[in-house]
């Protein structure tokens, strides 16, 4: 019944007051007014609902158009609404329960469309989504509520747990194991060839082959356009929690820690460790072959060219203390005048 009612929330109208009775809310304002849809709250139009939480936002909810508007408990307002309200404990995480469920809808197909290629060995559990144009090979194993958008490819011998959605035009390739409850967004590609070359006496490279895998645990995000390669030998490895936001390049044999966040355009060279619970920013580049400890923090654009011990917060090129970054930075923006000073006594110095 409570997912069935999410599913009225997005697809049809429904009352504040039924609203309030599944958030466990209360209203305050008109209980039968009916939104369909959900809004940011400065863009609100009539018959959406949206939300308050943040302090900075307050403005905007004496100027919305939304039918219905999620507010702390205990929020005052100090002005006329025109919108009505619903009091909970918490209004972000009441809207993020709504965003949840809409997400769950827009994803909830079952079936195999056509043209579809899959193979005779192919098994699968139950509500399996198959989209045009999607391949599957051989001996592959897909768990119960597996979601493959159109022209996504799936290799041989590839495995894939419970509830795992693969967007449109993402590839796996052959060996891949996916854990439960992955998200793998449109264009990414698990299971490449790393990058394996040897020197030859003739100035050339010759291809060292890639016999790994890749192994994603379970509730990993890989973001569109990311790139994991497969390993040289052994596997490639992104433990429980991993998220990966887009175009993120993770080389051969690199193994992330449960948990650790990494942003767009990061790229991380080959059999590099990266510990637990970490937080590396956009643009970051990682050296191959050393290893990042546990709850380390790497902010956008620095280039980490070292081993890093546990819970070090790092900044620059070549990185180094986040603490001393700020205060060597202080020094540089003041380096014209600090200079132009200098100049000045050594003029004065020659008189």
């Amino acid at each position: 019944m409570f997912n069935n009612e999410y599913y009225n929330l997005i697809h049809l109208e429904f009352t504040a007051g039924q609203i309030a009775g599944i958030l466990e809310g209360e209203v305050d304002g008109n209980p039968e007014i009916a939104v369909h849809k959900l809004a940011k709250i400065e863009d609100g139009e009539t018959g959406s609902l949206t939300f308050l939480s943040n302090p900075k936002y307050t403005s905007f909810i004496y100027s919305t158009k939304a039918s219905v508007t999620l507010v702390n408990k205990d929020f005052v307002p100090d002005q006329e609404l025109t919108t009505t309200l619903i009091k909970v404990d918490d209004a972000y995480h009441s809207f993020s329960k709504l965003l949840k469920y809409y997400s769950e809808v827009k994803v909830s197909k079952v079936g195999i469309e056509s043209p579809v290629f899959k193979s005779d060995s192919l098994i699968h559990g139950k509500d399996l989504y198959m989209g045009a144009f999607a391949y599957v090979g051989e001996n592959v194993t897909l768990g119960d509520n597996v979601k493959i958008y159109p022209n996504v490819y799936i290799g041989d011998e590839v495995t894939i747990g419970d509830n795992v959605i693969v967007f449109a035009g993402a590839k796996i390739y052959p060996d891949a194991i996916i854990g439960n409850n992955c998200v793998i967004n449109s264009g990414a590609i698990i299971g490449a060839d790393g990058f394996g070359f040897a020197p030859d006496q003739k100035g050339g490279y010759t291809k060292i082959p890639q016999t790994g895998n890749v192994i994603l645990e379970d509730n990993v995000d890989v973001g569109a356009g990311t790139t994991i390669d497969r390993a040289t030998m052994g596997s490639t490895i992104l433990r429980k929690g991993v998220k990966l936001d887009n175009q993120i390049q993770i080389a051969h044999n690199v193994e992330i820690g449960e948990y650790t966040v990494i942003a767009a355009q990061t790229g991380v060279a080959g059999s590099t460790r990266i510990g637990k619970h970490c937080m590396i920013g956009g643009q970051v580049g990682i050296v191959g072959h050393i290893t990042i400890g546990d709850n380390v923090r790497i902010q956008a654009q620095s280039g980490i060219g070292r081993s890093v011990k546990d819970n070090e917060i790092l900044q620059g090129s070549p990185s180094f203390n986040y603490g001393d970054y700020n205060k060597s930075y202080v020094h540089f923006k003041n380096l014209p005048k600090i200079v132009k000073r200098i100049d000045g006594i050594e003029k004065k110095n020659k008189l």
